[in-house]
């Protein structure tokens, strides 16, 4: 059976790929049969007249992971805008059954699956539809990590991010800080203000520039899907 985790965040550029990459990498240097998927990813790279994309790609490089990363995304859109409107750009529109088929074929490959998200949780997929982010991590019934900078900030849009997953119904398995200095104060302030308020454990914390994340809390949090 394998077990999955979907990763998401408290908004676009804290650091998604980079900690789905580390996880992945990590668990695969650590043995395991890990692997990774993203429904959606708009701001493609085209390269030689190709389009990359670019989240699957570097995660396949830093987890040296064999494999074409456009096997590995549903949806891969061009413009770096939200995947809702790129895909009104591009007329593709974003279908839960296809991301629903794609996950069921790419987890038959792995032990352990990542799925990452887009953008924040409040990420719209399909307007005329109303598929929103909460609405992929249901219908895929995986539990989430929450990704949060660790800086200025955090405590609000960490604490909206969780409240929000807990109103629609989602399990939240726990919170990695992103770019966090063990030494900075106000790093280590938001950390227990962020536990306290949420009841949610940090389960891990990672330095600007961090090659390796410790998995002792974080293998545990994929589950059976």
């Amino acid at each position: 059976m394998t077990k999955g985790i979907f990763i998401t965040a408290t908004g676009t550029d804290v650091g998604k790929t980079y900690i789905s990459a580390l996880i992945v990498k990590s668990m695969r240097e650590a043995g395991l049969n890990c692997g990774y998927y993203k429904p959606a990813l708009s701001g493609a790279e085209v390269r030689e007249n190709k389009i990359i994309p670019g989240d699957c790609d570097y995660v396949f490089r830093q987890a040296k992971i064999n494999a074409d990363p456009n096997n590995y995304v549903s949806y891969i859109f061009t413009p770096a805008i939200s995947p809702h409107l790129a895909a009104i750009k591009e007329n593709n529109p974003i279908k839960l059954e296809k991301i629903k088929k794609d996950f069921s074929k790419i987890k038959s490959e792995y032990d352990y699956l990542l799925v990452e998200g887009a953008g924040g949780i409040i990420c719209p997929f399909n307007i005329k539809e109303n598929l929103i982010l909460p609405d992929v991590i249901k219908g895929l019934n995986l539990d989430i990590i929450i990704i949060a900078a660790a800086g200025l900030g955090t405590i609000n849009s960490t604490v909206l991010t969780v409240e929000y997953a807990k109103q629609k119904g989602i399990n939240v398995k726990g919170i990695i800080f992103n770019k966090y200095d063990e030494n900075n104060e106000m790093h280590k302030d938001n950390l227990k203000q962020i536990e306290h308020l949420t009841g949610i454990k940090i389960i891990a914390t990672v330095k600007e520039n961090d090659e390796y994340i410790n998995l002792e809390k974080i293998a545990p949090a994929f589950k059976e899907i």
